[in-house]
């Protein structure tokens, strides 16, 4: 039995018509990945400008910075003498309180002090008292480190 030739171009024309309408199973993730590089790029541009809350001028030294493991938990006092807990301004009586909520009674946490280099050496210590006497022990000083000049 021989096929006839109607039967045949009506056979193809059927066949291209099934492709053409074939939905397409798989996912172009060439976008997707274009758009995630840049989505990486902008969050490693971005991410060392969030550390830095409040505007001030750290003082200079030599020593180089420590490897820090977990999340820093920063004081940051002003050359107003306004002290700020990240980047919220609090008042020195309610600064414990503060610490207390936001260590969750670990009393181990590290507390980075980032004082203006004008501020006179009392008002950081005096801080610092008002820290430790909450019993919190591991204080650490902010610097900038000082660049040599030519």
């Amino acid at each position: 039995m021989s096929v006839k030739p109607i039967q045949r171009i009506n056979s193809l024309k059927f066949s291209r018509i099934l492709k053409r309408n074939k939905t397409i199973s798989q996912i172009n993730v060439t976008p997707m990945v274009d758009v995630m590089l840049v989505l990486l790029v902008i969050f490693m541009i971005t991410a060392p400008l969030l550390t830095v809350g409040v505007p001030i001028n750290l003082p200079k030294t030599k020593a180089k910075a420590l490897p820090e493991d977990q999340t820093p938990l920063s004081i940051t006092i002003n050359k107003e003498e306004k002290i700020f807990v990240q980047d919220t301004e609090i008042s020195l009586d309610k600064l414990i309180p503060k610490l207390v909520s936001i260590s969750k009674n670990r009393n181990d946490r590290k507390i980075f002090i980032r004082a203006d280099e004008v501020l006179s050496y009392g008002r950081v210590v005096e801080v610092m008292a008002v820290i430790t006497s909450a019993g919190f022990n591991k204080i650490a000083l902010v610097t900038d480190f000082e660049t040599k000049k030519k």
